[in-house]
């Protein structure tokens, strides 16, 4: 049969079949997850025919997947100006405005949505995250029920209310959203992860391990996954099988830095000096800007009375973001023993910062000052110190030491009386109190020396 003589197409109508046929393509890669390929394949066909809303919706999706959320909510705003009623771009949008912290943005096109269609249910759901991030828990939970009425199955919803009771510290609440997530959607991507997250903070060790090994068994090569339950299985004293998970995660990637790192930890523990610092030098090498390495480094060229090493290193790691208050007070301690004063203040303000009621802390602050001449403003930070933690016997004896250094013996005897130690005496702080009754009477004496003299003066 000829075909020759029949329809003919034009050239417009063979771009726009192109069109099609590269849109379907990026599809197809989209779902194969070979995003690349499928954001080519969607410019593509965006190239040639602009016009087609869905186009431009499903290259946000692609970019959404690739996390390069700007990029997308750009797409997404292409789309609603070829169809602004469009309830699931508006959707998407609001979602991606969430996840780059434009929570106004997100709550607005949210209640846009909920006046079009209030039986939309998933412009409840996504504003569960979205009020969890903005730290409003309340509307968060009222967002939940909301959403629970339209649709009391969603696995979803379970699913960002349980992270809201997580981030509360609510974990019991938090295990039972997930695990009615999991009795839902049994195949809900981490799901058992988060469980097992829940319960290794409520202590419920086991029950953490159970749920560790059945999302391993799902997902055998979730790298994520892997690397939590070793630090759980470190946790939990099991060296042993924390060192091959963090093996097993150095199979899968060479140069990841952070399970390179902890290698390192457990080989210190160990008391394998020389495999400890080849496993931090290689952390290092993976990830110039991972905390964590360089203060190990730093320890170990301290103790071996490297101090130009040392200090070096420590410096760069301060460049980055340290949020451990143990780690900030030992990088402090060390920059001080140095005689890097500059930079020993500021790890420990930074601990003030994150640890407030941290009385060794201010105690390290006081010192540092004391050792710059800055003895006013020490007095205040190590008074603080002793108000903080005032039965610790230790901090009391450092404390009133640093004092009695600096000559302020009146402030030692002080401080005594306003403990209230008279019937706490122990060995060093009754060395203390003797030495600044002692200097005390130097100083009489020397008073009343030189009001002899002068006396001794006027009278001839």
């Amino acid at each position: 049969m000829n075909f020759d003589n029949g329809f003919e197409r034009g050239d417009e109508f063979n771009s726009w079949d192109q069109a099609e046929q590269k849109a379907i393509k990026a599809f197809e890669l989209y779902e194969d997850g070979q995003m690349n390929e499928a954001l080519t394949a969607m410019n593509e066909a965006i190239d040639i025919n602009p016009a087609n809303d869905r186009w431009h919706f499903n290259k946000a999706l692609t970019l959404d997947a690739m996390e390069r959320f700007e990029e997308a909510i750009e797409e997404y705003k292409c789309a609603l100006n070829l169809n602004s009623g469009d309830i699931e771009t508006l959707n998407c949008l609001a979602v991606d405005y969430t996840r780059t912290g434009q929570y106004d943005l997100a709550l607005d096109l949210f209640s846009q949505i909920e006046k079009t269609d209030p039986q939309f249910e998933p412009s409840f759901c996504n504003r569960i995250i979205t009020y969890t991030e903005m730290g409003n828990y309340d509307m968060a939970e009222q967002m939940f029920y909301l959403a629970q009425q339209i649709n009391d199955s969603c696995p979803l919803c379970f699913y960002n209310i349980g992270n809201s009771f997580f981030i509360q510290g609510n974990y019991k609440k938090a295990v039972w959203c997930w695990q009615k997530t999991a009795s839902i959607e049994p195949n809900h991507p981490q799901i058992d992860y988060h469980i097992a997250q829940g319960f290794w903070n409520q202590g419920e060790k086991n029950k953490a391990r159970e749920y560790f090994i059945l999302e391993l068994r799902k997902n055998p090569g979730d790298k994520e996954v892997i690397f939590d339950f070793g630090l759980f299985l470190l946790n939990c004293g099991d060296t042993a099988n924390a060192r091959e998970k963090f093996h097993r995660i150095i199979e899968l990637e060479p140069q990841n830095a952070a399970a390179l790192f902890y290698l390192g930890e457990i080989e210190l523990n160990a008391g394998r000096k020389e495999e400890a610092i080849e496993y931090y030098a290689q952390s290092m090498r993976c990830d110039m800007n991972m905390p964590g390495p360089r203060f190990r480094l730093a320890q170990f060229a301290h103790q071996n009375g490297e101090k130009e090493k040392a200090s070096s290193l420590l410096s760069a790691e301060m460049e980055l973001d340290i949020r451990r208050p143990e780690v900030l007070e030992a990088m402090g301690v060390m920059m001080m023993e140095m005689g890097q004063t500059d930079y020993a203040t500021h790890c420990f303000l930074r601990v003030s910062e994150l640890q407030p009621t941290n009385a060794m802390n201010y105690y390290y602050l006081g010192k540092v000052l004391a050792a710059r001449g800055e003895m006013e403003d020490a007095q205040q930070f190590l008074d603080y110190a002793l108000e903080l933690d005032c039965d610790n016997n230790e901090l009391v004896e450092k404390v009133l030491r640093i004092y009695l250094a600096a000559g302020k013996s009146r402030v030692v005897l002080d401080t005594i009386e306003a403990l209230n130690r008279h019937d706490k005496i122990f060995s060093g702080l009754g060395m203390i109190k003797a030495a600044a009754n002692f200097k005390e009477w130097l100083k009489k004496l020397k008073i009343k020396k030189g009001c002899f003299v002068d006396d001794k003066k006027y009278s001839s």
